[in-house]
């Protein structure tokens, strides 16, 4: 069984990944075609998002039929085929399942409107013949979290888009079916799975409005959520003792995530936050423009790294998905200093205590594409939210701007593979645009480039698989108060790791704890993103977002 504390996981879109047949969309056949280039970064497993059959109205997300390839991604064939090579080379297969919710054109749901009792029990069914919307609960998409079923003189509850409809988890017939799903996988060889927002599963005993904001305070880490999670991990997953789970928490605590998480609990086997990527929304809103809270994102990192390490659990170490813009245009420089930056914000990630993830097209430095007016955006949300905006009185231009930061689609560009038509990606047209920048920040110019952002990527995950402080050691945060530089400290035994990060194009100067006796000490520069770094001193001068991790051992 591989160790998942010394694993790196690679996320695929598969739909913007690589085009085998030339329709334009990325398929699973594309994914096989690519496993060397995977291989040669050294991953240990992959994880695709949803490619089970769809509507496509989020994606994927909405999955209305979750043991079946939707015919745009390929065959059943072609999963097996996927799952075989990539096992030759020593990867294996994590899959997304979405439980908290079904497309509203899964089988389930349709038999649910034709008023068939079984499966109205399947979802969250509220009657009322006035017409009045059960909670004042939003959606996550934008407007409210209820639809009304006029067939059925009732509404039903659904989280996120109108046509994702929640499950009822308190039906014990919804949990055995999709424990049988997740078998259904995991004897087609997937070895891990990564849970769509699974803290929401659960939904409170009673249904409230919500006079402080959106409802989520009702329904994040609901009350039976700890016991489905067992019940889950009990009846399917936890039975082996080869299969890795991460699960996505929304809106979270440490202290839930701990339990989620400790392997005693036997429920997960780490959890994705994302407190540390709305240090850009203004007031916790989104969709305004900001630029990010430096001194915000170090103290939730840090407290998040040692609330974890207290409480025995284990995280995801990540900055980059499917949901969040391009790391290196929201934190780093994606122009004059995107090799700098990217290497940068890749071993802030790497070094930290935890698994870390890798979104496809990160390790190359993919940008944002800002994309110059509505008509080039897909996503859902966006297109939602461009339409909220411009009723709230926004200008068009401004408008722009915002999606242009904070779109979803930011992430969804195809990957850029080299210089060649459509980047590489496809033979056809594009369901979505490549950014503009194919043409010089692609993979095969970076393959070619023995200093790229690829290698960095290359030898942070050598690393871990070398050094067992960075899978193992205590993580302590170090000058706490430092305006511009993120730095940490790794121990374990007699070994100490030093990372400094400067987050900006200034110079810094970083002065290392007068308790840290360096004479006591054998020291190496162990990874930095200059070709000559300062070797290890009391008083350390970086330049624009230098890097450096420094080995220390007695």
């Amino acid at each position: 069984m591989k160790n998942f504390r010394k694993s790196v996981v690679y996320q695929i879109y598969p739909k913007s990944f690589n085009d085998a047949n030339g329709d334009g969309i990325g398929d699973l056949k594309g994914v096989t075609k690519r496993l060397d280039y995977l291989k040669l970064l050294g991953v240990d497993y992959i994880w695709l998002t949803p490619f089970y059959i769809s509507p496509q109205r989020d994606n994927g997300y909405d999955v209305a039929d979750y043991c079946n390839i939707d015919p745009v991604f390929g065959t059943m064939e072609d999963f097996e085929e996927m799952v075989s090579e990539a096992r030759k080379l020593g990867i294996d297969i994590m899959l997304d399942m979405v439980f908290n919710h079904t497309s509203t054109e899964h089988p389930w749901f349709k038999k649910a409107i034709r008023n068939e009792e079984k499966y109205k029990k399947y979802y969250i069914f509220k009657e009322d013949i006035d017409r009045e919307s059960p909670t004042n609960w939003s959606s996550k998409f934008g407007g409210p979290a209820w639809e009304y079923v006029e067939e059925l003189k009732a509404y039903y509850l659904h989280l996120f888009d109108v046509t994702q409809a929640d499950l009822n988890w308190e039906n014990e017939e919804v949990r055995k079916e999709i424990f049988k799903i997740v078998e259904f996988w995991i004897n087609k060889g997937v070895k891990g799975f990564r849970l769509d927002v699974v803290n929401l599963i659960s939904k409170p005993e009673k249904y409230e409005n919500d006079n402080e904001g959106d409802g989520r305070r009702f329904y994040t880490d609901g009350p039976h959520v700890h016991e489905y999670l067992k019940e889950l991990n009990r009846d399917t997953f936890g039975k082996y003792d080869d299969i890795i789970t991460v699960g996505e928490m929304s809106s979270t605590t440490i202290d839930h995530c701990v339990k989620y998480s400790k392997p005693e609990e036997k429920e997960l086997s780490m959890v994705f936050n994302f407190h540390h990527l709305k240090v850009d929304y203004k007031e916790g809103d989104k969709w305004t423009l900001m630029d990010f809270d430096f001194k915000m994102l170090k103290e939730i990192i840090t407290s998040w790294q040692l609330g974890i390490q207290e409480g025995e659990g284990w995280s995801a170490v990540f900055w980059c998905n499917h949901d969040q813009p391009r790391i290196v245009s929201r934190f780093g420089n994606d122009t004059k200093y995107i090799k700098e930056s990217a290497k940068m914000l890749a071993t802030t990630v790497h070094m930290l205590r935890g698994t870390p993830y890798i979104y496809q097209g990160e390790e190359l430095g993919m940008t944002n594409p800002y994309f110059e007016h509505i008509g080039l955006y897909k996503d859902i949300e966006s297109i939602n939210y461009y339409n909220i905006l411009k009723e709230q009185g926004k200008a068009e231009e401004e408008i722009i701007k915002i999606l242009q930061s904070k779109s979803r689609d930011n992430s969804r560009t195809p990957m850029q593979w080299s210089e060649d038509n459509n980047g590489g990606f496809t033979e056809g047209i594009p369901w979505i645009p490549l950014s503009k920048n194919y043409k010089y920040i692609n993979a095969k110019q970076q393959l070619g480039d023995k200093d790229s952002i690829f290698y960095h990527y290359k030898k942070l995950i050598q690393l871990r698989k070398e050094l067992n402080i960075i899978s193992e050691g205590i993580f302590k945060p170090m000058m706490e108060d430092h305006e511009s530089v993120f730095a940490y400290e790794r121990e374990l035994n007699n070994e100490k790791l030093i990372v400094i990060n400067n987050f900006y194009e200034k110079e810094a100067v970083f002065e290392l704890p007068k308790s840290l006796k360096l004479s006591e000490y054998n020291s190496k520069i162990l990874i930095s993103n200059y070709e000559d770094s300062s070797e290890i001193s009391n008083i350390i001068k970086l330049r624009s977002y230098e890097s450096v991790v420094y080995y220390l051992e007695k």
